[in-house]
């Protein structure tokens, strides 16, 4: 039996969590990962040595990886001291200087994979650093992914630089042979979208027969998402990419902790609300159950059950569950 195709796009912790069970099922997996960070470590490499920033890219690649544990807290350690090491991770630094080797980031990434013996495919949404640009309500532009959610204004809209971006061949490849592709889970304007505007992406994705599934956050995020709703998450998608991206949405349909919710509540982060009429008005099939795991009080997606029902053949609803 053919194994299923799976493309995933995102970046950040949530990419990584959902990777780590979608890979433990007979699937094999595409990693589309953002390259639109400008802060930290990738940040200062981007910069510095003109590559695309590698950390996004270097979680996805852990989190793919079947290796010793000591190998990977080697690849993820983070440098406390040292004049110019302070704040890199070694990951970062192998796949610069795997850059600087082959000339070329995605090549970089594919012999680094070999390295750490990865299950699948990872690949940059370009080969080049792109800037991500967000208008604000008030008619205001905030250039870079780090700032934007610290503008403290309303997001309208988000856009690239340069624009003659390109994706990679094989990524408009594996989009047209997936069976699934999964958007998310991750920051909806500066992990999500950035991958889904590089040109082509969503033309491809429109284009493609496989089941689309997008993935919402849980909770809302201070600076890019307050007071959304999972429909208010969706319509973000379309208006930027249009209809016929998303097949089905996946929404944590349960409860929070009171616990955890005042935690997140510090961060001015509250449940998304489900509202599920108005995703039903935007023609998508709801996949609601209980999709998350509290742990120290920190909300990650139970990355095995969310695995199970996007690899499922028809969308479930809260109704349906038993």
């Amino acid at each position: 039996m053919r194994k299923k195709n799976v493309v995933v796009f995102g970046g950040g912790t949530g990419l990584s969590v959902l990777l780590r069970g979608l890979k433990t099922f007979p699937v094999s997996i595409t990693a589309i990962v953002t390259v639109a960070d400008d802060g930290g470590s990738s940040g200062r490499l981007r910069k510095e040595l003109d590559i695309p920033p590698p950390g996004d890219v270097r979680n996805v690649l852990v989190a793919l990886s079947e290796v010793e544990p000591l190998l990977e807290q080697l690849f993820q350690h983070r440098f406390e001291n040292g004049n110019g090491l302070s704040g890199h991770s070694l990951g970062n630094l192998l796949l610069a200087g795997m850059t600087s080797i082959t000339g070329d980031f995605a090549r970089g990434i594919s012999e680094m994979s070999k390295v750490l013996n990865v299950r699948g495919k990872v690949l940059p949404a370009s080969n080049r650093s792109i800037i991500l640009h967000g208008e604000m309500e008030d008619g205001t532009i905030v250039t870079g992914e780090s700032s934007i959610p610290k503008a403290g204004k309303k997001i309208k809209r988000v856009f690239l630089t340069p624009k003659d971006t390109k994706p990679l061949r094989e990524g408009l490849e594996a989009i047209r042979k997936a069976d699934v592709i999964v958007i998310g889970p991750g920051s909806l304007y500066t992990s999500v979208l950035p991958n889904l505007l590089v040109p082509g992406i969503c033309e491809a994705i429109k284009q493609s027969t496989a089941r689309k599934v997008y993935i919402c956050n849980v909770m809302t995020q201070s600076g890019e998402t307050d007071g959304y709703t999972a429909s208010d998450h969706l319509q973000a998608i379309i208006d930027h990419c249009g209809v016929g991206i998303v097949d089905d949405i996946l929404v944590h349909g349960e409860p929070i902790s009171d616990t955890v919710k005042a935690k997140y509540a510090k961060e001015k982060a509250e449940p998304v609300i489900v509202d599920e009429h108005k995703l039903k008005a935007l023609g998508v099939g709801t996949i609601s159950d209980y999709f998350v795991l509290e742990q120290d009080d920190v909300l990650r997606h139970n990355a095995s059950k969310v695995s199970e029902a996007i690899l499922e053949g028809k969308p479930r609803t809260s109704s349906s569950i038993q």
